[in-house]
């Protein structure tokens, strides 16, 4: 049986070392994902294609973002999660950099939203992967308030293991970052909202960092 676990990171730096340390322990980068904000540019994004126009992803995800569209980029790769790297652009988060089984998830709900599915985007996906309502919310406004997301799918006899590994750099719980969001005042992810800008990403960032 596999179980997968989430975890979101104010900071980028503590999410990249959280995947080289699952991977370290047995964790394959095919069943990790990462999703994190990049409205501020600050995040490597390697391994981009272009497109017949001769744009990069990052090019498209820029001009994308604002309409909510999904932008094709590298989310798979080979030597690591994060040597696949790539841009898009999901409905309410506006430009991510993001790898793995959970991104083409998020753009294959936003597809299926497009199409009358219910729930489309990063939200979609994460209750398509078992998190709950109120979970895959406040881990879709973790993001786009500047986060990183982490989500692992695992062995149960890396299960322990894995959340170990996550609590060693930062990680914070959907539970406990959702109730300092509902003190402002939120009560859910709306990804028709418009994306944080590069400033209100790094403002944001600054209130939950060490």
């Amino acid at each position: 049986m596999t179980k997968t676990i989430t975890r979101l990171f104010d900071n980028y730096a503590d999410a990249e070392r959280a995947i080289g340390e699952l991977e370290r322990i047995g964790v394959p980068h095919r069943d990790i994902s990462l999703i994190a904000n990049n409205a501020d540019g600050a995040h490597d994004h390697r391994g981009e294609v272009r497109s017949a126009d001769g744009r990069t992803a990052t090019d498209h995800a820029a001009a994308d973002a604002g309409k909510g569209a999904a932008t094709g980029g590298v989310i798979g790769g080979a030597g690591g999660l994060l040597a696949g790297l790539g841009m898009l652009a999901i409905p309410g988060l506006g430009p991510v950099v993001a790898a793995g089984w959970l991104a083409s998830m998020a753009v294959g709900a936003v597809a299926g939203a497009a199409a009358g599915g219910a729930t489309g985007g990063l939200v979609g996906a994460l209750k398509h992967s078992g998190e709950s309502y109120k979970d895959a919310h406040v881990y879709a406004e973790g993001v786009r308030r500047g986060g990183a997301l982490v989500s692992a799918k695992v062995d149960d006899r890396l299960v322990a293991q894995t959340e170990t590994a996550l609590e060693g750099f930062n990680a914070v719980t959907a539970a406990r970052r959702g109730e300092a969001y509902r003190q402002q005042g939120w009560q859910g992810f709306d990804d028709s909202a418009t994306a944080y800008t590069g400033d209100q990403v790094i403002r944001e960032r600054t209130l939950y960092s060490a």
